[in-house]
Formats: structure tokens, sequence, C-alpha cells
């Protein structure tokens, strides 16, 4: 009829392999899941191919989403584009190098630590981790589901804002996702911030490389330059936060793995075999003194957004590490790296708060830097409208791997 369904209508989107998509396995990153196709799409799959999206296949992840690198030993190791001898960062691995590498300009992804996030941040593209139930869980694999959200990957804030208007909303079959307020972007248009009020808690923001914070920093004054106040604040018990959401999603994840890890563990490669060992030997009493660490924060949160509209931090504490050889073929265990990918990442998923990575600038090696905003649920209007912002403020690099698939 010479009428596009959507804006979304013939434009290339790929889906993480946790999420249905019909006529594709879905294996998790594992070589053992996914021996049939899927009969269905996910609900966020089926409401962006209605609207006229190009499901251009599945893109690969960190197995079982237990990591925060994206490597991984069955599928191969997804290449930054920016850097090919260096990590997407995790779980959302094939995602992020997609979009970032211009096969697309958006991607469905999935975060329960980070997973959507600290990609993102890495691979200099946008990642929304919207607030909890926002976008239907119907037809993601059930890894962590109480820290899980499947979200939007854009290579801009306005593509990322189109893929959060397609997936969000009630959905009869994730009753989680329903009785939330109606999906809009009110203001998103607006490039004023007066009267908002961006709280740092300046401890935990230079936690960071000096790079990226010094990058972080002059991202927040251009913010202030729009009408945008920055405030102190204090987040009291981070670290308990980090090993609550520690607890919490391995725990679920091991326990979501329990038909297949104890008939043969071999089937999983040794970094998830490793963090599975080790997740076996929570307690039931751990994970429930994890659950009263998790309702204090929320309630410390909701107290902080009763007086601010944001919290800034940098995405991840280092940009992307350069993956040793060591790691190849079949994996490798680095916490001490795993804690400076994930060091801003957990508070959003233990909260269900959304939250957002916009790209921010590079370091002196090229490699992008994230910075990510917090804020109150189902205030991602302003989560978006602050990114927009941010990206008129610098410039863009393409990345020495790339593809202009409209001028091709």
């Amino acid at each position: 009829k010479g009428a596009p369904l959507s804006p979304l209508d013939g434009v290339p989107v790929s889906v993480k392999d946790e999420v249905d998509q019909v006529g594709y396995p879905t294996t998790v990153g594992t070589r053992f899941l996914g021996k049939g196709v899927a009969k269905t799409d996910a609900t966020p799959v089926a409401r962006l191919r209605a609207m006229g999206a190009l499901l251009i296949g599945k893109a690969n992840m960190h197995e079982i989403g237990i990591g925060v690198t994206g490597l991984n030993a069955h599928h191969g190791v997804p290449k930054n584009p920016y850097g090919p001898g260096h990590y997407t960062g995790g779980s959302s691995s094939g995602s992020a190098s997609s979009v970032a590498a211009g096969l697309c300009p958006l991607s469905v992804g999935a975060d329960g630590g980070g997973s959507i996030r600290i990609p993102a941040g890495l691979c200099g593209i946008n990642g929304l981790k919207a607030t909890y139930g926002r976008i239907s869980e119907h037809g993601a694999a059930p890894l962590c589901w109480s820290v899980a959200h499947v979200g939007p990957m854009g290579v801009t804030a306005r593509d990322t804002a189109l893929g959060y208007l397609a997936m969000a909303g009630a959905d009869p079959l994730d009753p989680l996702s329903c009785n939330q307020p109606d999906v809009a972007l009110d203001g998103f248009g607006d490039l004023d911030l007066t009267g908002i009020k961006i709280g740092v808690y300046e401890p935990w923001f230079n936690h960071a490389s000096d790079s990226i914070t010094t990058t972080c920093r002059a991202r927040l004054d251009e913010l202030v330059q729009h009408g945008a106040e920055l405030v102190p604040i204090e987040i009291p018990d981070l670290d308990l936060v980090r090993l609550a959401h520690l607890v919490t999603i391995a725990s679920e994840m091991r326990t979501a793995m329990d038909p297949y890890y104890p008939k043969d563990r071999s089937v999983f490669g040794l970094d998830v075999r490793t963090n599975l060992a080790l997740a076996s030997r929570f307690t039931s009493l751990d994970y429930v003194k994890a659950q009263r660490v998790r309702t204090e924060c929320i309630n410390t949160m909701m107290t902080l957004f009763e007086k601010i509209d944001l919290i800034a931090t940098p995405t991840t504490g280092c940009t992307s590490p350069a993956i040793p050889k060591a790691a190849l073929p079949d994996g490798i265990s680095d916490l001490g790296q795993i804690t400076e990918i994930m060091r801003f990442a957990p508070l959003a998923n233990l909260t269900g708060l959304p939250a957002i990575s916009v790209p921010a600038g590079y370091d002196a090696a090229g490699l992008p830097i994230g910075l990510q905003f917090h804020a109150r649920p189902w205030a991602e209007a302003l989560l978006l409208k602050t990114a927009v912002i941010v990206e008129t403020h610098h410039e863009r690099r393409a990345p020495p791997i790339s593809f202009d698939l409209l001028r091709a």
C-alpha cells in the first residue's frame, strides 16, 4: 500500500539468543539447549515483528548469561568493533557487537546483572534496562527471574527509544508486566533539564579509571548547561548490595540449571562450571539474607528519589579489556576483572529501577566509555531524554570494523 507499518518497518534487528524467535533455536549460549527451533516468538520479538522489523537472526551471548565479558567457549567470542582484540562485555555480547558494527541499529538484549548496559558501554552504544516488569519476559529463558529484564540496545538514544516503545507494555502472558502505568515518552524531544536534580555519590562515581571519571564528569557538566543540578548524595552499603545481587542471581541461575548441571557438568564451559560450582555453595539462609538487603536498598533508593530525579555513575570501572590468549578456547575466570566491569551494574537489577548506559566518549586507545543513569520506577522517558542530550555534546566515532548498510 506504500505505507510503512511503523517507523521500524524494514529496520534490521538482531535478537539475543536468550529470547525466542520463530525459526531459530534458543541455545542461551550453550551447546546443549535449543535442539529444536522456537515455534513462537517471545512477546518483545512478536511486537517488533508486528511493527515490520526485519529480524536478521540470533546474537551470541555469554553462556547462560553468567558472565560479563561476553566470552563464549562454544560459539566463539564476539569481538568489539572498536578493538577486535577486546571483549564486547556481556552477557548481551553479540547484540552489542552487531549494533556497534552497523549490522543493525537495534537489538533485543537482556539484563540480569548489567548484561545490556555493560556491553552497551564497552561498545559505544545505548542500552536501556527498563523498570522491572516493564517489558514482558514471556519467551525469554528463565535464568534469573527476580532480576531479569529484556530491553533495547540501539546506536542512538532515539533508536533505543523506538525499541522501548515497541517492546514495552502489559502482556497477559507475563503478569509482572501488568498493572503498570501506560508506556509514554512525554517530554522526550525537549532538551531542557531545568529542575532536574542529578545525584552523584562521589566515592562511587570516582571508583573507575581516570579517563572514565574525567569523561563522564565532562558529560555531567554539559547537562548542567541544559538546566540540570548536580546534587551530592550518599548510598550506603554498596558492597552489601553487590554481594546480595551476587547471591540472588547466582542462586537463581544455579536453580535454573538444576535439570542439567548435576547430570553432566562437562556440557558447560569451564568458567561457567566454576561459577555454578560457587553458586552451589550458597544456602537458603544466604538467599533470604540477600533479600533482606534488597528490601533495605529499595527503601533507601525510593527515599533518595523523593529529592532527586537521576543518579549518575560510569557504566563500568574500566574500558573494554583485551581478550587474553589464555582465555581461548576454554574460557577464563578473573574475579577481579569481573568486579571492575560490574561495579556500577547490580544496583539497578537488585532494586528493579530503570537504568541506561549512554556513549560518553573514548579513552586514549579509542575504546568507548559509557555513562550510566538510574531513575525512579517508570521514568524511562527522562532517561532517554537525558541520553539524547548527552549525545548532542560529543562526536561519535565509527569503529575500525563497521558496515554502512544504507550505502552498501
